[in-house]
């Protein structure tokens, strides 16, 4: 990363963590991601079973093997032997003590801005796990909610379309058609603008790019 974008990043977090906390969320700024790494890991106490969205961010950081490495129970859908023991896992996921997730973009004031295909991701920020951890880069947050919003949908959501490999408009062309296709990975759109109960949600900035 180019040091100009670093020392913005470094000088920006506080005051969007300082807004994130007026909303009633924990939140914390690390400037790297071995910093992040081991803040999340603080987070969530060892008897917890943890659980995680579709999250590029999580698999990015190396924190699913941090946490089997020291024996943390888990409930992970891709271990699931049928498409029926999946479905089990997602909605096991919800009553889970500690939810992984990241955020496909966050505004300056605090807002994070969601959006999910089948709801699973969103459904867990809103309600269910004991305790959600949001893990996102910078990069990620924009200066207003309208901002937000247009990462959200022109940025994150093409992005994770091409990794999925879904044959939605913005997946085969890499711009939102604002479509109904089948395979809409838009289908739900989530703004969290305060937390209930206080501190549930808990945010970790991170000094750097990470994510879609």
């Amino acid at each position: 990363m180019l040091e100009p974008k670093k020392k913005m990043y470094d000088k920006a977090g506080s005051r969007v963590a300082a807004a994130l906390q007026k909303r009633n969320m924990e939140a914390y700024y690390c400037p790297t991601a071995a910093e992040a790494v081991e803040k999340v890991l603080e987070l969530i106490p060892a008897g917890d079973v943890v659980s995680w969205g579709g999250v590029a961010t999580v698999d990015e950081l190396g924190i699913k093997g941090r946490l089997r490495s020291r024996n943390q129970p888990v409930i992970d859908r891709d271990t699931a032997h049928t498409p029926e023991e999946r479905t089990a896992m997602l909605h096991q996921a919800l009553t889970c003590d500690t939810f992984l997730m990241s955020s496909n973009a966050i505004s300056k004031d605090g807002q994070l801005v969601n959006i999910d295909g089948m709801g699973n991701r969103v459904a867990a920020m809103c309600y269910g796990p004991r305790q959600v951890v949001v893990i996102a880069g910078m990069n990620k947050v924009l200066g207003t909610l309208d901002d937000a919003i247009a990462r959200a949908r022109n940025i994150a959501a093409p992005a994770n379309a091409q990794r999925f490999g879904i044959k939605t408009p913005c997946g085969l062309t890499g711009q939102c058609g604002d479509c109904t296709s089948p395979d809409c990975i838009c289908s739900q759109m989530v703004i969290t603008r305060f937390c209930k109960p206080a501190g549930r949600i808990k945010v970790v900035l991170v000094g750097e790019e990470l994510g879609l």
